[in-house]
């Protein structure tokens, strides 16, 4: 929860690295939420609004993380916008987001996990 915290927090900084546990901690919470959401949704009978909400709040935290998780990997941000290519696009990212981090200091800044 500490690294979804981290990220809410930092929700418009597109500048700098974040780490794959933090990136990928962020993408578990979020979707255990949306998913605990959806289920209230169905057994209350009411209509996505609830998780439309929740995803909608998310929109600037999750790019900004996703972002810096492309720094991490030696990459610029706008490297998000290969996943406008349907299938690949997102199979492309995928890989990039599971990729280990640059060991030293990039131009993007210091490695996170020498701060741990």
């Amino acid at each position: 929860m500490e690294w979804y915290l981290k990220v809410v927090k930092n929700y418009v900084n597109f500048q700098g690295r974040a780490r794959r546990k933090e990136y990928w901690m962020f993408t578990l919470f979020s979707a255990l939420i949306s998913l605990v959401l959806s289920i209230v949704e169905l057994i209350a009978g009411l209509p996505s609004i609830l998780t439309g909400l929740y995803s909608l709040a998310l929109l600037l935290p999750g790019l900004g993380v996703f972002i810096r998780r492309m720094h991490d990997t030696g990459r610029t941000g706008w490297w998000i916008l290969i996943g406008l290519v349907p299938v690949v696009g997102a199979i492309v990212l995928l890989v990039f987001a599971c990729q280990d981090s640059q060991p030293n200091e990039n131009k993007y800044g210091a490695n996170p996990k020498a701060q741990f």
